[in-house]
């Protein structure tokens, strides 16, 4: 059984590993703009991420019309992903310019 599924649009594929659904999601999802801020970053774990670690928990509360369970959702799945995944190896996979994550 794949331990990693991609929630995106219902699309439902499934991961062996965290990295291999990262990188899915990052190269057959279309990339979203921030509600908050207009960048386009890749949708699932960087959307998340960029989402957390750029804006308020309020700003993201208030542009996306969530809640405070919305907000640790998200929060936890950041979480699990970063204490699970290689994402410098993802990196180095999807050949990101200057080896950061978007």
């Amino acid at each position: 059984m794949s331990a990693w599924e991609c929630d995106i649009d219902g699309c439902g594929e499934r991961f062996d590993s965290v990295e291999d659904a990262i990188v899915h999601q990052t190269s057959e999802h279309e990339r979203q703009e921030c509600k908050v801020c207009g960048a386009v970053v890749p949708d699932g774990y960087f959307a998340i991420r960029h989402a957390f670690d750029e804006h308020s928990r309020a700003e993201y509360v208030r542009a996306y019309d969530a809640n405070s369970s919305d907000v640790r959702t998200r929060e936890r799945i950041r979480d699990e992903i970063e204490e699970t995944a290689d994402l410098k190896g993802v990196v180095s996979r999807l050949d990101l310019t200057g080896g950061e994550l978007p």
